[in-house]
């Protein structure tokens, strides 16, 4: 059974996400977490005996900052890190989770709340079981729904973010890199 602790060993079997959390506590950012595809990738990469790198197409860092909402201060922190996944020859997207609000609606349509911290941010994704992060300080995991789904390889729409569209295209883009994936839809029941 996967745990906190099996997920994040895990994790840290991919060697970019290792370098990144070292990388990123020196940098000390506010509520810093190592996020998304390149966790629970990994995860699904080792589970599919593939190199725990593989397939990942970025990797993503939320921090929160309320103090300075301006795109010049994200700025700041993403100049601030770029040395830092250049170094490490990784893709590395940064935003800070104070602002999603501000641009939401005008990149992806539709609106989104106000967060009050990075983890809010995290419980967002549009698939519920990829919910998942390690903050970079604690090294404590972050995953609101657990882990029973996401070894499991079951992806269900999140509810705090209910995009039908969105989340078809992006369990259809998962399934189509580890086709052992199953897309359950609302009121589906597994067999």
């Amino acid at each position: 059974m996967l745990d906190a602790a099996a997920f994040r060993e895990i994790a840290l079997s991919n060697p970019h996400n290792r370098r990144l959390l070292e990388g990123l506590a020196e940098l000390a950012l506010p509520q810093c977490h190592l996020t998304a595809g390149c966790l629970f990738q990994t995860l699904w990469n080792v589970l599919s005996s593939r190199p725990p790198p593989e397939n990942i197409k970025d990797y993503d860092v939320f921090y929160f900052d309320g103090g300075d909402l301006s795109w010049e201060a994200e700025d700041a922190v993403i100049r601030r890190v770029a040395p830092l996944a250049e170094r490490l020859g990784l893709p590395v997207e940064v935003k800070n989770q104070a602002r999603v609000h501000l641009w939401y609606r005008q990149r992806f349509g539709g609106d989104y709340p106000q967060l009050h911290s990075a983890r809010d941010g995290i419980s967002r994704y549009l698939v519920r079981c990829t919910c998942a992060g390690i903050d970079v300080a604690t090294g404590e995991v972050f995953a609101p729904d657990g882990f029973a789904d996401l070894a499991a390889g079951i992806l269900r729409i999140n509810p705090l973010i209910p995009q039908p569209g969105k989340w078809q295209t992006k369990a259809q883009s998962y399934r189509a890199r580890w086709p052992w994936l199953r897309i359950v839809e609302e009121g589906d029941e597994l067999a």
